[in-house]
């Protein structure tokens, strides 16, 4: 079976709709971050299910920005960079939430402590190394990234234009964070969450031009001019 542009952007658009019901999932299942949940399978299942979404997430922007790389423009590959960005710091925080945290709780209980701060807006009393600057440069990537791609893909037309409107409505609401109790504050992220999925369900069914990228594997070859 031959790889088609459009069967991989169908594919990416799959990965956007899981990567988005992946994070609406997260925010009502995700324990408190306390230094008692981090040793639950709870906790657990909750990061691993966070590192899932954002290497989907990733899967799937990159469908969107490739499905309209003419008609987004530099604005549409500054906001791909950034958003890429965001979920990659995402990517390595909830990677250390998931595997090394739960390791250590028990013999590093104030640097777990500290790690848990970042998230909570706490009071840290050691140092967490370049996890600090992952989190603060994620939280930066959020921001920008998700509104300027919003923004591309409102303006490029090719996908729905709601759902890229409320891309960049859902990263700038986060700037509320501050203003909330931290288990008020994840439902801010339903909006982008919302948004991922209906610009992935957008890209399915939008049909990108077929073009081979690889033949089907069974394709006979020809033989050469003037061979026997």
């Amino acid at each position: 079976m031959a790889i088609t542009t459009d069967k991989v952007s169908r594919a990416a658009g799959l990965c956007a709709i899981a990567a988005g019901l992946l994070y609406v999932l997260v925010q009502y299942i995700h324990p408190h971050e306390t230094l008692a949940n981090v040793t639950t399978t709870t906790w657990k299942v909750t990061h691993v299910l966070t590192v899932t979404m954002a290497v989907l997430a990733l899967a799937g922007i990159s469908g969107m920005y490739a499905r309209q790389v003419r008609q987004a423009g530099v604005l549409g590959l500054v906001g791909y960079l950034l958003y890429a960005g965001c979920f990659l710091a995402i990517l390595a925080f909830s990677f250390v939430e998931a595997f090394v945290l739960p390791a250590i709780a028990g013999q590093s209980t104030q640097f777990v402590s500290d790690v848990l701060a970042l998230s909570t807006g706490g009071t840290r009393d050691g140092s967490v190394g370049g996890l600090d600057v992952v989190f603060q440069v994620g939280g930066v990537l959020y921001l920008l990234g998700g509104f300027v791609f919003g923004i591309a893909l409102f303006r490029a037309g090719v996908l729905a234009r709601w759902a890229g409107m409320l891309l960049s409505v859902g990263a700038l609401i986060t700037l509320t964070v501050p203003l909330l109790p931290h288990a008020q504050a994840r439902l801010l992220a339903l909006p982008v969450g919302l948004a991922l999925a209906g610009l992935g369900r957008s890209l399915w069914r939008t049909p990108a031009p077929v073009t081979a990228i690889a033949p089907a594997l069974a394709q006979p070859r020809l033989a050469p001019a003037g061979a026997a």
